[in-house]
């Protein structure tokens, strides 16, 4: 493993030690201030904070030229629109006259959105780890007029916040030739941290017994009895779900399916999931999924709809596709653009108080249902007077399954079920009259790329038409708005226009989207978008001497350091979902550079696999592709569509489809047969023979433990 050097703050460590515990501070009135530098932001989060009295400005050389000019540090501070402390903040510390006078006397204040800028926020949240060990927003980072920062911190209330203004300010004018010395070792530290040098060996073969132990050093991380990862808070991670998956079709592992089943039962039944709307806020706070952190993220939806559209596949679970058809109803009726695009998040606030849309007391359900319905919802649903939440209200979780609960009153599952439905109806009906969480309703490529992902997964679990039609869509507005015309992407889009060159991340998550989209439509249109997309970021992202890519363009904003993503974390890696990309399109177009290039990457972190756990939970994916090594489907005729929907309604994690009626892949050449729909199983470039009925194509890919 590697381990990360940590740098102390060697002068403002005492400061801010005892500036800790929370104090009492003379509060001024605030005052309506003009509004600042963010009002003509084209993000919702920014533009948020226009009537700061703060003197906000954008990140840009407009701010930096001013730190320059007056030679004051930047002060950074760096959120996102559905972060709950970063509202805090702002009410705390950055709406009051006082603390912004401190700010704007001292400092030239920068604001970023992470989600518009995560380049920006990867070097600053890098700082902060380095310092500390630790990260999170909002974080707030002090950094020389060039951009080198020399402290970093998340929260602060707003007593310790003045208090670190002035010490920050009052180091930086006294002893400034050793605040210079902090910023240099620290950005140094930042642009070390990840480097990696090109092995000896690149020829490695992949090794079986290597991926068959993983899950041993993964095994004292789970919690086989709660679900997730042992410990609070609890983050969904459904990354590691889907390697847990794999691994278990690969290798017939039980203990790997019961950690994800155990982990999605119990976030289904949990206060996280919104039992009467859909969708997942973006994490637990405690150890049993029961208080969420309100906001709800389109990447964690995205991600939990492919999760529990796999899980279906593999367990025929019922509640599985009930959870899949549920969350895609929140995401059509909350975050759907109507151009086909979908918006960032819904805030955990509304009318100042987090959760508050979503929680009720005991007298509101009753007044909504009427006696009796209420009486067996607060039952099933945790609802109690005294209330389970704060202020006497109840986070709505299930107390049992809805079979067990049937069971006790007397009831056919399928009575309840309906009966529940429609209760929920009308609680969403009644809900909806309330203050609605703001959105953010700026589209990023990279999250709506998962979420057309998403469609595919639960099209491809559910057979629904209906979500290959919004894939579709998806795809067409990707392609319309976020391709540049000069090449390559745009990141964001909000009111008819994008902006913001895309991230390793936008491209890769992309490519690896249309290369779903063309597993279940076998238009080739798709996968040539994947490989035009490749080989851009092959031209303008890689490094040459590790064979990794830089999370930042070539033709990119020049910051302090030029970043690679490699951890998966909630989200997987940039590096690792391109080398998924790669390898994919290594086989669909027979190029064994793109295979090479691959099986370099995993061979960089390949040190790390066996200890890595969730944070390489992608790269033990692609680890497992490569050991076993993937099956290329082909299915050829008339009846193409028809025979490749009936064989992917069953979960095939080492399929690769392809087909139609053409043969325009080196893999499809001379399969085609007049008047008959062939499939084709094949492995290693040899096919099986070809066969006509699904069932006995399945029976040909079913891997033997």
């Amino acid at each position: 493993m590697k381990y990360r050097k940590r740098w102390r703050v060697w002068v403002l460590c005492g400061a801010l030690v005892s500036g800790c515990a929370p104090q009492q501070a003379q509060q001024p009135p605030t005052e309506k201030a003009e509004q600042n530098h963010l009002a003509q932001a084209r993000s919702p989060y920014l533009r948020q904070h226009a009537d700061n009295p703060v003197h906000w400005y954008e990140w840009g050389p407009e701010a930096l030229a001013k730190a320059q000019d007056e030679n004051k540090p930047l002060l950074i501070s760096i959120g996102y629109a559905a972060c709950h402390w970063c509202h805090v903040m702002e009410h705390e510390s950055f709406m009051d006259t006082a603390v912004a006078r401190v700010m704007n006397d001292h400092f030239v204040a920068i604001k970023v959105d992470r989600e518009e800028r995560p380049d920006v926020d990867q070097i600053y949240m890098e700082a902060a780890q380095l310092l500390s060990g630790r990260g999170g927003w909002p974080l707030h980072a002090f950094a020389l007029p060039d951009g080198r920062p020399f402290y970093a911190g998340t929260y602060f209330p707003k007593a310790q916040w003045v208090e670190v203004l002035q010490q920050v300010a009052q180091v930086y004018r006294e002893q400034h030739q050793k605040i210079v010395q902090q910023a240099e070792g620290l950005t140094q530290g930042i642009r070390t941290n990840d480097v990696i040098t090109l092995p000896a060996d690149t020829a490695q073969a992949m090794q079986q017994k290597l991926y068959e132990d993983l899950l041993s050093a993964w095994e004292p991380l789970l919690d086989f009895e709660r679900g997730g990862f042992k410990g609070a808070p609890k983050f969904p991670l459904p990354v590691s779900g889907e390697w847990l998956l794999q691994y278990h079709y690969l290798t017939g592992d039980e203990k790997a399916l019961a950690a994800v089943t155990t982990t999605l039962d119990a976030m289904a039944q949990g206060g996280m999931y919104d039992q009467i709307g859909g969708g997942f806020a973006r994490y637990s706070t405690d150890n049993r999924w029961f208080v969420p952190h309100f906001e709800k993220m389109l990447y964690d939806n995205a991600q939990l709809v492919s999760l529990y559209a796999h899980a279906a596949q593999v367990t025929e679970n019922p509640r599985y596709t009930d959870i899949v058809r549920e969350t895609l109803a929140f995401v059509e009726r909350e975050l759907q653009d109507e151009n086909g695009g979908f918006y960032a998040s819904l805030n955990a606030d509304s009318e100042g108080e987090e959760g508050k849309f979503y929680v009720w007391s005991a007298d509101e359900l009753h007044e909504a249902l009427g006696a009796n319905d209420a009486q067996l919802l607060a039952e099933y649903y945790g609802v109690t007077p005294e209330g389970n939440w704060e202020k006497g209200r109840n986070i709505l979780y299930c107390t049992t399954s809805a079979a067990t609960f049937a069971q006790k009153h007397g009831l056919t599952e399928s009575v309840w079920t309906a009966r529940l439905a429609a209760a929920n109806r009308r609680l969403r009906e009644v809900r909806n009259q309330r203050e609605r969480p703001s959105t953010d309703d700026k589209i990023l490529t990279g999250w709506n790329a998962l979420m057309l992902k998403g469609y595919v997964d639960a099209y491809r679990a559910l057979g629904d038409e209906a979500y290959l039609h919004t894939a579709l869509r998806n795809a067409h507005f990707l392609e319309k708005e976020m391709l540049r015309q000069e090449g390559g992407l745009w990141r964001n889009y909000r009111d008819g226009r994008a902006t913001i060159p895309a991230f390793l991340d936008d491209y890769a998550l992309l490519a690896d989207a249309w290369i779903a989209l063309y597993q279940v439509t076998f238009d080739l249109h798709w996968l040539t978008q994947a490989r035009a997309l490749t080989d851009y970021v092959l031209a303008h992202f890689q490094d040459p001497t590790s064979g990794l890519f830089y999370y930042t363009s070539d033709q990119a904003e020049n910051l302090i350091a030029r970043k690679m993503e490699l951890s998966d974390n909630v989200m997987p890696a940039s590096n690792s979902v391109m080398a998924h990309v790669l390898f994919q399109l290594g086989h669909y177009y027979d190029q064994s550079d793109y295979l090479t290039m691959s099986r370099t990457m995993v061979q960089q972190v390949q040190g790390d696999l066996p200890d890595g756990g969730p944070y390489y939970a992608n790269w033990d994916r692609l680890l497992g592709l490569m050991t076993y090594e993937p099956y290329e489907v082909a299915i050829v005729g008339a009846e193409a569509a028809t025979k490749r929907a009936a064989l992917q309604r069953h979960y095939l994690p080492t399929s690769l489809f392809l087909g139609g009626t053409d043969e325009n892949l080196p893999l499809l050449e001379n399969k085609w047969v007049a008047g008959n729909t062939l499939i084709y199983v094949c492995r290693r470039k040899v096919c099986q023979q070809p066969v006509t009925e699904p069932l006995r194509a399945w029976a040909q890919l079913n891997p033997v433990h």
